[in-house]
């Protein structure tokens, strides 16, 4: 498989749930609304980002590096969107 990556972003889970259900909910709605494919890698896996069963397979806990990318430039956007929703604890952190 030859993916061709134009933008790329990394980020950390930051909040203590890891990601589960709801955030990789949120992550594929984002993703699907991409022209090209968007991917999530842990470094050793990478999942399509619209999918949620194939984000979960990361089983990514608090701490984890994830590499976000984008096969097009004009989803840059989105990526950014994904990166802040990861930089956000995916709104589950307490102030």
């Amino acid at each position: 498989m030859n993916r061709q990556t134009q933008v790329s972003h990394q980020t950390i889970i930051l909040n203590d749930l890891g990601m589960h259900a709801r955030p990789a909910a949120k992550i594929a709605q984002m993703a699907m609304n991409a022209t090209k494919n968007i991917w999530l890698s842990d470094g050793n896996t990478q999942v399509d980002a619209a999918s949620i069963i194939d984000i979960l397979t990361l089983c990514a806990k608090k701490g984890a590096r994830i590499q976000l990318q984008a096969e097009s430039s004009q989803d840059t956007a989105i990526l950014e969107q994904i990166k802040a929703f990861f930089d956000n604890g995916f709104g589950e952190l307490t102030p």
